[in-house]
Parts: structure tokens; sequence; C-alpha cells
């Protein structure tokens, strides 16, 4: 299959953000020991760190054992699933957009370090989220927003289609950043891109080998893969956002298309142009900006119960 051409789906300032990514995180990370790619990505995240907004403060408390970063608001709580593969990534990587999201909502958020591979493989992540989840709602403010990119992603679903369903926990909307959800990694955008900037196929199949260990690729786990359960009723109102240029772009659209019809609502969006990753390109590519915007405007009228509405079409 032909690559699309990214010199013209791509636009300049996302490509300036691609070659500055790829200067501090080469594209062979993946292929690197575990240290290697943790200490790079951590340099990475330092580099593009942009500090905290006017009026932001956080503090690092456990949540049921489960080291947290909590960023204290108002009028609802957000927990936030970093992404990174399962592999990297904690509270440090996503800690100035955590306090954005804190600054531009007013809410809560807790940010979640849950365990990472290879050390601690599936189902270790997940039962973290679960018991973060749980320890959160037991001590922040109502509605919960669970939210998350990529890899964070998968845990908010999965957490989501396990203890949030009817409302509980006062689980009220989920917004998933280009989740992982386990698609058909042999069809659709999984090829069409595989060899996008930023995340190729490669990739992905390099973190599902290493999130299972050295056991074999597990039987249809919706823990493991959120899109392979068989029942999508009654969860939270969901926003899915796509990166157009990315391998994992159909899973948002399939997602969302499984809630909408078990008769949950969702919404799917594919951001044009955009990259997987792109959330650390917000205050330098209009189209990123856009779409944290959004994720921003999204979260907040899930805390009120005004999502959807008209307002939140593409």
């Amino acid at each position: 299959m032909d690559s699309p051409d990214y010199t013209t789906l791509i636009d300049a300032p996302t490509w300036d953000f691609i070659r500055r990514t790829e200067a501090a995180y080469p594209p062979d990370t993946a292929t690197l020991s575990i240290a290697d790619q943790r200490a790079i990505y951590d340099a990475m995240c330092r580099a593009f760190h942009r500090g905290y907004p006017p009026g932001v403060t956080a503090e690092d408390r456990p949540f049921d054992g489960i080291p947290c970063r909590h960023y204290p608001g108002q009028g609802g709580t957000v927990v936030y699933f970093h992404g990174g593969g399962f592999v990297v990534g904690g509270l440090h990587s996503h800690d100035d957009v955590c306090a954005e999201i804190r600054a531009e909502t007013g809410l809560t958020v807790v940010s979640v370090d849950y365990r990472l591979c290879p050390e601690h493989p599936h189902p270790a992540a997940f039962h973290d989220a679960l018991a973060a989840t749980r320890a959160i709602a037991a001590e922040c403010a109502a509605p919960l927003l669970l939210a998350g990119d990529s890899a964070g992603g998968t845990l908010a679903a999965a957490t989501a289609q396990t203890i949030g369903r009817k409302g509980a926990l006062g689980i009220a909307g989920m917004v998933l950043i280009y989740p992982g959800l386990g698609g058909n990694r042999d069809a659709g955008s999984y090829l069409t891109h595989a060899q996008a900037p930023m995340l190729t196929r490669d990739d992905v199949l390099f973190y599902a080998r290493i999130r299972h260990g050295d056991a074999p690729e597990p039987p249809p786990d919706p823990s493991f893969a959120p899109l392979s359960d068989s029942d999508f009723a009654n969860l939270p109102p969901t926003l899915a956002i796509a990166a157009e240029c990315d391998p994992l772009a159909d899973d948002a659209t399939a997602y969302a298309a499984r809630l909408t019809a078990a008769g949950t609502p969702a919404r799917a969006i594919t951001e044009p142009g955009l990259v997987h990753g792109y959330l650390r390109a917000r205050a330098t590519v209009p189209r990123a900006a856009a779409s944290f915007a959004r994720i921003t405007r999204t979260l907040s009228a899930m805390a009120k119960g005004t999502w959807p509405g008209s307002e939140d079409h593409p």
C-alpha cells in the first residue's frame, strides 16, 4: 500500500514539531534498551515542558498506594492517564499538560503513575488504574472524568468499561486522545499510516508485545484491548480523538461507533494533519492548539453535564 503524501497532509508548523521531537527522541528509540528509552523520553519531555500557568499548584501523593500528582481545583475531577506505550512516562512526562488542563477547566486533575512494562506486564497498569480511580472517586469532588492519551487512552477506556458503567463512582465522561484500543493491526489506518511520522505500525507491534511480557499474545480481553469487549452500553459520554497521520487513527472512530450503536453518547473526531503525540505541540502548532482547546472545552462541558452539545462538533 502506498504511503500517504505527508508533505501535503502535514503543515509546516507540525513538521517543525516533528523535527524538534525527533532531534530529542530519534525514530529508532524503540530499538534501544528500556533504560535508554526512558532516559531519552524523559529528556525530551523536559525539553518540551512549559511550566505551570499562574495559580496552578500540584502535590505528589498516593491514592490507594498508587503514586499520583494532585492539581487542586473545583467543580469535578479529571483522572488523567499518561501516554508512553506502557513503557515510558510518568508524573513528569505530562505534568504541564495536566497543569494546563487544570488551568483551562478549573477542575481538579489527578495524574496517575501506573506501573510500567516490561517490569510489570499487563494487567499491572490496569489494576493500578482501577485502584487509583476508586480511591480518587472516594476522596475528590464529583463528577469524575477519565482522560488519557495513547496508552493512557487505553487505560481510561478499560477503566470505564470495568467500573464506570451507569454513572458508577460518579464517572460522568471520558476523553480519549489518540488512543490505542486494540483495533485490527492488519487493516485500515494501521496499514495506511504504517510509516507515519512519530509512530509507526512496527512501534505499535513492539509496544503490544512488551505489554504482555514473555507470554503469548492473550485472547481477546477488554482490559488489554477495549475494542474486544462485547458490551458497550451504559458507558460514560465519550469523545474519542484521533490524529489523522497515525496508525492508531481508526481505533477512535471504531470505538465511538461501538458506543453509539449501544446507545452511549459518543463522538469521534479525526484531527486533520496531526500526528501521534501532538499534545506537546499545543503551544506551537495551531491545529494542535485547536485540538487541545477542544479537549479542555469538552471536559468542562462534561463536568457540567452539558456535553454533547452542538458547539462540540468540529
